[in-house]
């Protein structure tokens, strides 16, 4: 068994196609099925159900799927590092965060660290917390931000939490509208009477906002519900309503003014995670710095960011 060979089943697994894998690997189809076809003698198993049109895993493809991803990633690790110590690579980091941080607290940490280190390769996933966290257990990215809501990893894979802010949710309105109140905070049954824009259900931030009503025995008043964050915080600055977001969203929206939650207040938690079993190489170790420190940056400008970070 060799990492070609893996490479090779990883790739076909993930297409579903032997030519668009060897396409994708710049390797001849030929060459491509040989590389298979040894990795099956050698394991004694077949991989693959060969159908004609069709490729799908067997019992033993879905069992090394997994474990084939993780000892690639691993062996990319080892290459980065060792070439960075060598100096002869430029080093990669590859993050993963949901939109609502990419748009705040990522956009500032990957700007500070491309200023310091220039020459590193960047890789930005964009993603749900969940998807993230199955990323970070198949070695598809070396760290993610994610949010309290996600729930254990996947069975096998341990990972390193490092709680960075506490994050309450606000209600953002119009900048060019009569502010919704006179008060620094309104509690959740002023909330409801104000015409509401509510995001897709896959949202997180929805399921928290709907769950809030519920407890309190509210329903509040939707003018609009199904949106993605870019386009719900547009419809606000046109005045078509108001909407629950994160407080970090309003970073650079001189479009948008917030108000906080009274009783209840909402809030969320943001993580810094990894793997526990794979070493940071230099340039990943270096990034977790850059958004340490940004974090702590970030938690000073607003008072509805708490950071998390023990600071002794």
């Amino acid at each position: 068994m060799n990492l070609e060979q893996l490479r090779g089943f990883v790739e076909v697994a993930r297409l579903g196609h032997f030519t668009r894998a060897s396409e994708h690997l710049h390797l001849a189809q030929p060459s491509l099925s040989r590389q298979i076809s040894t990795l099956e003698r050698e394991l004694g198993a077949e991989l693959f159900h060969r159908a004609r049109g069709h490729i799908a895993l067997t019992a033993a493809g879905e069992t090394l799927l997994p474990r084939a991803q993780r000892m690639l990633a691993e062996a990319d690790a080892i290459r980065d590092e060792m070439g960075e110590l060598a100096g002869l690579r430029r080093g990669r980091v590859r993050l993963g965060a949901p939109p609502t941080l990419c748009i705040s607290l990522v956009a500032e940490a990957l700007s500070s660290f491309h200023d310091s280190y220039p020459e590193v390769d960047l890789h930005l996933i964009e993603g749900g917390s969940r998807l993230l966290v199955e990323q970070l257990a198949v070695g598809a990215v070396d760290m993610a931000l994610i949010t309290q809501s996600d729930g254990p990893p996947p069975a096998g894979v341990s990972l390193t939490r490092t709680p960075l802010l506490a994050e309450e949710l606000v209600v953002v309105s119009s900048a060019a509208r009569p502010p919704v109140a006179r008060t620094p905070a309104i509690p959740l049954s002023h909330l409801a009477t104000l015409p509401l824009i509510a995001f897709d259900e896959s949202y997180e931030l929805r399921a928290t906002t709907d769950a809030a009503f519920r407890a309190a025995d509210l329903t509040p008043n939707l003018v609009l519900e199904g949106g993605e964050m870019d386009s719900v915080l547009r419809f606000v600055e046109r005045g078509l309503g108001v909407a629950v977001v994160p407080a970090m969203v309003l970073f650079d929206r001189p479009t948008l003014r917030s108000v906080r939650l009274a009783h209840p207040a909402m809030t969320r938690t943001v993580s810094l995670a990894h793997r526990s079993d794979v070493s940071p190489a230099v340039a990943v170790a270096a990034m977790r710095q850059v958004i340490l420190t940004t974090a702590s940056d970030v938690a000073r400008r607003d008072p509805a960011i708490t950071s998390l970070l023990d600071t002794d």
